[in-house]
């Protein structure tokens, strides 16, 4: 039998967890998640037909061969991206966002771009987050009628050749070579990695040189193709190929990935991450995700260029050019564990959450980028509490960390997303319903 005195510090002990847990309570209630716009890159794919080419040309030796037709979503991508979805669907409904069982059509929208690994990895999301609901996904017919992801395949945020040369030249340090000279070392490493003893190489003995087209649109030869190189070891380490394939051998984990990675990191620093190739091609999208933020709250309505469905959560399926474009106009930076700076794995995401504080009535917007880690994705390693996703806030004055996350004052972010966006590379978005 417990004494007067054991039993009084029992009572007193819990009493005072109660009220720990009442405050804990409370914090956690104050904030809620009202909204979600999610952008998303396809998942695992093999290179395209065109990258194939011009990899197998520049090597002079044949690539490891894929089951999945080029550039389509693969099985894996798609169990992948199926993990990464019930992840998030249980984090959503944690908040609120939705409740248990299948959700209504006014609580979800989901866009793909039109290519096949876009559309299926759209829909490897929806059997994630909502088994067996048979949740509809929407994309238009093809690129040439995709104003939102392929903007320039329809004349949208065309590139005036000479800033855009000027610009890419900037960017690369002052001209071509100098590029070239800085990632020397990552062109050694690469070379050792794909190149066969004794046979030709010729990708690595030809001088890069900076290229357009009649549109404006830059690149670089030579870098291009060593970026490709970059990505298809990434993508084959991703899709769980056996270890003898992944670089021909020379990858057997994350560690020996990384610094193979450098040419794909250069491309984007010269190419999608220059912000006045980001504002032409990132415009129209940062102001439908800004429409869809500010729908249902005070904030000034942009809905000249047409808007998205009032929906708690809107998903757009892209491809890692569009996100880039995003972080750009965010001025966004991230560095995950275990990656290169600003990668943007298969079905990494970014994220952007409207929360109202029900305390005070202000609002505030989340943004964070979030991926499954590479090994993650390799292993089709259920997520959860001990497996969670790599994330990383973004965050600029005034922001606060809350249990939340990065907590940022909803109408200044709002209105800088706004400010980055070049009002002459706009055009009509149409969502089929």
């Amino acid at each position: 039998m417990l004494s007067h005195h054991a039993s009084r510090t029992i009572r007193i002990l819990l009493i005072i967890i109660s009220i720990i847990l009442t405050f804990s309570t409370q914090a956690q209630d104050r904030y809620q998640l009202e909204k979600v716009v999610e952008v998303s890159r396809h998942g695992v794919r093999p290179p395209t037909e065109s990258n194939t080419t011009a990899l197998e040309s520049g090597t002079a030796r044949q690539w490891p061969q894929w089951v999945t037709r080029d550039g389509e979503l693969t099985g894996h991508g798609y169990a992948a991206t199926v993990l990464k979805g019930r992840y998030e669907g249980e984090y959503y409904r944690q908040q609120h966002l939705f409740a248990s069982g299948c959700p209504v059509e006014q609580q979800i929208y989901v866009l793909a771009s039109p290519l096949q690994r876009t559309r299926a990895t759209a829909q490897a999301y929806m059997d994630g987050m909502f088994p067996g609901c048979g949740i509809a996904t929407h994309a238009v017919e093809d690129e040439k009628h995709d104003p939102l992801f392929h903007g320039d395949k329809m004349g949208i945020g065309t590139l005036d050749p000479e800033r855009a040369k000027a610009e890419v030249l900037k960017a690369m340090g002052g001209d071509v070579d100098s590029a070239y000279q800085r990632l020397q070392p990552s062109i050694e490493l690469l070379q050792q990695a794909v190149c066969a003893a004794d046979k030709p190489c010729p990708v690595f003995d030809k001088p890069w040189a900076l290229k357009q087209d009649k549109d404006g649109s830059t690149s670089i030869s030579g870098l291009n193709t060593l970026a490709n190189m970059s990505e298809v070891f990434l993508l084959e380490y991703s899709e769980n190929l056996p270890l003898a394939q992944v670089a021909f051998g020379h990858v057997r984990n994350t560690q020996d990935l990384t610094p193979l990675m450098a040419p794909m990191t250069a491309k984007y620093d010269v190419t999608n991450d220059v912000p006045y190739i980001a504002q032409r091609g990132g415009s129209l999208l940062m102001q439908q995700i800004a429409q869809a933020l500010a729908q249902g709250t005070s904030a000034k309505q942009d809905t000249t260029q047409g808007e998205p469905p009032a929906v708690p959560y809107l998903l757009y399926v892209a491809h890692d050019t569009n996100i880039a474009y995003l972080r750009t106009l965010l001025q966004f930076h991230w560095q995950l564990p275990g990656d290169t700076a600003d990668n943007i794995p298969p079905a990494g995401s970014l994220v952007f959450e409207r929360w109202h504080d029900i305390t005070t009535q202000q609002r505030f917007l989340r943004i964070y980028f979030q991926t499954q880690s590479l090994d993650q994705i390799r292993s089709l390693t259920p997520l959860g509490e001990q497996q969670p996703l790599l994330k990383e806030e973004f965050t600029s004055q005034g922001c606060q960390q809350t249990e939340q996350g990065t907590l940022c004052p909803f109408d200044t972010t709002l209105e800088s997303m706004r400010e980055s966006i070049d009002s002459s590379a706009l055009a009509p978005v149409h969502y089929a319903l």
